[in-house]
């Protein structure tokens, strides 16, 4: 059971990224999928959460209206959209998921909950 998350780089501020969240060993379509970020010196960040049931996602303030969180299960995958970047969006992206919720639920920022998680994928926005 693994998932492989991919897709980061660096990026002007404007720019855009599409990162991409793929599962192996299980089907991610049952399970909620969620992406993390870490930077340097700073807790580990909810970015977005997407529901199993019915595709309904959840965003963190810092990144709404300019993040994309979207599932294509024929691919087995999990994607995060990311618009309009910004220098402190930088930070190591990861995904993530119990295999035990299928909703993300009001602790779904809590990485805790969390026991698979994919290696990370590092987003620089910089000049």
């Amino acid at each position: 059971v693994q998932l492989q998350a991919s897709g980061g780089g660096l990026v002007q501020p404007g720019g855009s990224l599409r990162l991409s969240c793929g599962a192996s060993g299980f089907i991610l379509d049952y399970y909620r999928i969620v992406w993390f970020r870490q930077a340097p010196g700073k807790e580990r960040e909810g970015v977005s959460c997407i529901n199993s049931i019915d595709g309904s996602t959840i965003y963190g303030d810092s990144v709404k209206g300019r993040f994309t969180i979207s599932r294509d299960n024929a691919k087995n995958t999990v994607y995060l959209q990311m618009n309009s970047l910004k220098p402190e969006d930088t930070a190591v992206y990861y995904c993530a998921t119990d295999r035990l919720k299928s909703l993300c639920d009001s602790s779904w920022y809590d990485s805790y909950e969390y026991d698979y998680w994919g290696q990370g994928t590092q987003v620089t926005v910089s000049s």
